[in-house]
């Protein structure tokens, strides 16, 4: 019996999946910040993140005040040659905020992850943003280093004064701790608790690689106990004892 017929669009079609499919074992491409800054913020900028602050000169606000939905700009700085680029997904204070942003902290060995909601501190002498510690997963915290910063862009149509600034924010610099309404006061204890949930957190993954890295420092030593032991020497040396006989 005659084998069927396949029609051609159905062959056309599993010929498209099966090159379309990844291998098993494939690892997901690497995403650099400029296209998930651009994704996260909406601000339609392209090139790399060096350039951001330029050219969002004329067509973006910008300033030093962070505000959720506006995008970090990094100066280059050592090996960052590029710049980069990270949106704020939440103010804490004036002095810290958390980060939505892809490729800074290599995670399970890879660099171009995507890691969201991660704590970035000012450690500018005049709060103004100008130079920042940012959490970095490797270490479990925020480390030494001062990135330098240009500033924050703003999403177009949407001026700073109409970004969200945390309660807290508001009550330290408006208003008095007992003039606040009752839904300040509400919002204000929301932050709180969220800004002390977030921290508890990073000190939980703080801890967490800190035993990690012990435990790698043990299995090295380990290693390199069994590598390095002493080869045993043979009792009777038959050829050394020949040569010493021989005179040569």
């Amino acid at each position: 019996m005659a084998p069927r017929s396949v029609p051609l669009p159905l062959l056309a079609m599993a010929a498209a999946l099966f090159i379309a499919a990844p291998p098993a074992n494939a690892q997901a491409p690497l995403l650099q910040c400029v296209p998930y800054a651009r994704q996260v913020s909406g601000i339609q900028i392209y090139g790399d993140a060096h350039s951001w602050w330029q050219q969002a000169e004329g067509k973006y606000a910008r300033g030093q005040r962070p505000a959720v939905g506006a995008v970090m700009a990094f100066k280059p700085y050592r090996s960052m040659q590029l710049g980069h680029v990270a949106t704020v997904a939440k103010v804490i204070d004036k002095r810290r905020v958390l980060l939505d942003h892809a490729n800074w902290s290599p995670i399970d060995g890879r660099k171009g992850q995507i890691e969201r909601n991660v704590l970035a501190e000012d450690v500018s002498s005049a709060n103004d943003w100008s130079e920042v510690r940012v959490w970095y997963a490797p270490i479990g915290g925020l480390g030494t280093t001062r990135y330098p910063v240009h500033g924050f862009i703003y999403p177009q149509g949407r001026a700073p004064s109409q970004l969200q600034v945390p309660p807290v924010q508001l009550a330290a610099a408006e208003a008095k701790p007992g003039k606040l309404s009752r839904e300040e006061r509400k919002a204000q204890r929301q932050a709180e608790k969220d800004a002390k949930r977030r921290l508890k957190q990073i000190e939980k993954q703080r801890r967490e690689y800190a035993k990690y890295l012990k435990k790698q420092e043990k299995a090295r030593k380990a290693t390199a106990q069994a590598t390095s032991a002493p080869v045993p020497r043979l009792p009777v040396d038959p050829i050394g004892d020949l040569i010493a006989s021989s005179g040569s």
